[in-house]
């Protein structure tokens, strides 16, 4: 499992390393474009909030983790279908693109 640090104030989002790899390649591209979004995710922890979402602007560390040091291959047709549907709402929805059900924060 992967992790997705954000802000530096709370728990890393836990992200399998097939996913994180598209969401660093999405990520990285409307923060170069200087685009900010929502991003949002199911709290599986124990958390008060069941659903996050935050507020990814270029001014804020973001750092991506990954377990492997040999990245899973990229599918362009997931990138696309991600960016795609990120375009059109303003909003990232994790769980939507998840590989395995593990979209919380430690």
């Amino acid at each position: 499992m992967g992790r997705l640090k954000y802000d530096s104030t709370e728990p890393p989002i836990t992200i399998d390393d097939e996913t994180l790899v598209h969401l660093k390649i999405v990520i990285g591209t409307k923060l170069r474009r200087n685009e900010s979004f929502l991003l949002t995710w199911l709290r599986g922890d124990e958390a008060q909030d069941a659903r996050t979402t935050i507020w990814v602007h270029p001014a804020i560390p973001l750092q991506f983790g990954f377990d492997t040091a040999v990245l899973p291959p990229v599918a362009p047709e997931r990138i696309t279908t991600i960016m795609t549907s990120l375009n059109a709402s303003g909003e990232l929805v994790l769980d939507e693109y998840l590989s395995t059900s593990s979209s919380n924060r430690s």
